[in-house]
């Protein structure tokens, strides 16, 4: 089982963090420019982890050798069901480089978007105070 999906399921978003690269690439389901750097993506993530309910991995992809890790996960969002996974790719250090999320359906992506949204204010105060 890979680092990041134990942390995620633990609910440990400091040792999520930990895993995270300083130049790390989140590149969100429902924002079409990436974000860059550790700051701004962990501070995201605590914020999914609020907005999710019922999150589990349902099936994990990837040798525990290779840098590239697909983790499909199932969780709820103000009563919308989606299914997502989270593409992960990690340097030469073993840290978090790039992490992609994709979900569907489109009404759970909706869904995603106006929570996250909402929230972004928070996120961004976040980012600022981690970076």
């Amino acid at each position: 089982m890979h680092a990041f999906r134990s942390a995620v399921e633990a609910g440990d978003l400091d040792a999520v963090a930990a895993l995270l690269a300083e130049d790390v690439v989140f590149t969100s389901p429902v924002v079409f420019k990436p974000y860059t750097g550790k700051a701004i993506t962990a501070a995201i993530l605590r914020a999914v982890s609020q907005v999710f309910e019922d999150f589990r991995y349902v099936r994990e992809f990837g040798a525990p050798d290779s840098p590239d890790h697909a983790l499909v996960f199932t969780a709820r969002v103000g009563g919308r069901e989606l299914t997502g996974c989270d593409f992960l790719h990690v340097n030469e250090e073993g840290l978090i480089d790039d992490l992609m999320v994709m979900v569907r359906p489109l009404s759970g992506a909706h869904a995603l978007a106006e929570a996250m949204g909402a929230r972004f204010e928070q996120i961004a105060e976040e980012a600022q105070a981690g970076s």
